[in-house]
This record gives structure tokens, C-alpha cells and sequence, in this order.
């Protein structure tokens, strides 16, 4: 499966595979790059002829964004990106606060070395792709490496949740690193992560992941000066 993409663009025509996932990541790279604008209204069909495909795996693609709070349904006309208020972030950063510190630090007692292995390549992959540009290639790395490592807990709520608060937190900061060049830097901390983790520094780790949450906040608001994040 592949995506084939305009380089001024993250819209991309979708060739082959799981249409449904493949627009999906497709669409949170547009919105990540800022072509799906907070409060516009976009329709399946119109979507679909950028994408090259019919409007049904684009309808499915942004009826799972519904779910996740990125858009939300205009009954007869489509989907709105939804914007939000920076009381919104600072409840999401209070919810990852919450979720991913002592989850995380839990999760770095059941490394294995191939799980250690697994994460190595795929913070291998996300450096690739930051030094790429390849930023639909970055988020879907990206997402695997830390719900890889939550995992562990075997929990798949709170595996999703994590998940889907990560997500929110890459289409509303990711932007700013790629405009600011910071992408490869924060996606080199993924290797310094690990590394902490497999220290088995349970207060080095409990500090790397609430800094982390901290830098997003910071990009989410503008505070470019903020250090990158992992």
C-alpha cells in the first residue's frame, strides 16, 4: 500500500491498500500541516476527488476522527475541523499527566530485549522519516513506538487512550516543530527515551515524560523557545 504525495501538500492520492486507514493517516497529516483549517467544513465527496478515491473510505476515515474529537459531523454538508480552546489543551495535558508518567515508568519494567529491539527500530524509523520530511511516515511510526510500549501494561483501554491523547497532541503541535526545523531533534529524543528506560531510572523517566507533556504545552501555545519534544 502507498500514498503518492504532492511535496506542497500533504493531501495525497491514495493508490492501493487499506483505503480506510490510509486516508485516515493521510488526512491527520493535513491537518497536522494546517490544510484542514480549524472550523472549515469539508465534504466526504470533495475530499475524495483530492484523495483519487470514492467518498466512502474518505466518510469512514473522518467518521473515526469524530470519534477521536479531531472533527465533528455538519449534518448535510460534512465534517468541521474542530478548533480548541487553550482551556481544552490544558485538560488534555492534565489527562497525559495523569495517564502517561506512572504508566510509562511501569511499562519500562517489562522491557524485554526484543521489545527493546522492536522499539529501537522503530525509533530508528521515525528519525528516517523526520530527516525525510515524510511526515505521514513520522506519525504512523511515531503512534507505533509509544503504544508498542504501553502495551506492556496489557491494558488496551488505557493502551487506547494514550493513544488517542498522543494523537490529539501531534495534530495540534507538530506543526510548529516542522516550521521551526526541530523535527529530527525531537525525533532523535525517541533514542534517549529508550535509553532511559532501559536504565531502569524510575525518577529519570518519571522526569523525561512529564517534561516531554510540559514542551507540547508549550508548542501548543506558541512558546517556540520550548524544548523539543520526544
Amino acid at each position: 500500500m502507498s500514498i503518492a504525495q504532492d511535496p506542497g501538500s500533504h493531501i495525497a492520492m491514495i493508490q492501493t491498500g487499506n483505503l480506510r486507514e490510509l486516508v485516515r493517516r493521510a488526512l491527520e497529516a493535513a491537518l497536522v500541516a494546517g490544510e484542514l483549517r480549524p472550523g472549515e467544513i469539508y465534504s466526504a465527496p470533495g475530499l475524495a476527488e483530492r484523495f483519487g478515491v470514492s467518498a466512502t473510505p474518505v466518510r469512514e476515515a473522518m467518521l473515526d476522527l469524530v470519534k477521536d474529537g479531531f472533527v465533528e459531523v455538519v449534518r448535510n454538508k460534512g465534517f468541521r475541523v474542530v478548533a480548541m480552546s487553550e482551556l481544552d489543551l490544558d485538560r488534555i495535558s492534565d489527562i497525559r499527566l495523569m495517564l502517561e508518567v506512572p504508566s510509562t515508568v511501569r511499562a519500562a519494567a517489562l522491557l524485554t530485549p526484543g521489545m527493546t529491539a522492536s522499539l529501537t527500530r522503530l525509533a530508528d524509523e521515525i528519525e528516517q522519516a523526520a530527516s525525510g520530511g515524510d511526515l505521514i511516515r513520522y506519525l504512523d511510526a511515531d503512534r507505533r513506538f509509544h503504544v508498542e510500549l504501553i502495551a506492556l501494561l496489557d491494558n488496551p483501554t488505557l493502551t487506547d487512550l494514550v493513544d488517542r491523547f498522543r494523537r490529539q497532541t501531534r495534530l495540534f503541535g507538530l506543526d510548529a516543530l516542522v516550521k521551526s526545523g526541530r523535527l529530527v531533534t525531537s525525533a532523535r529524543e525517541h533514542h534517549t527515551l529508550l535509553a532511559t528506560l532501559r536504565s531502569g531510572d524510575a525518577e529519570a523517566t518519571t522526569r523525561l515524560i512529564s517534561a516531554h507533556i510540559g514542551h507540547v504545552r508549550g508548542v501548543w501555545a506558541g512558546r517556540e523557545e520550548d524544548h523539543p519534544q520526544a
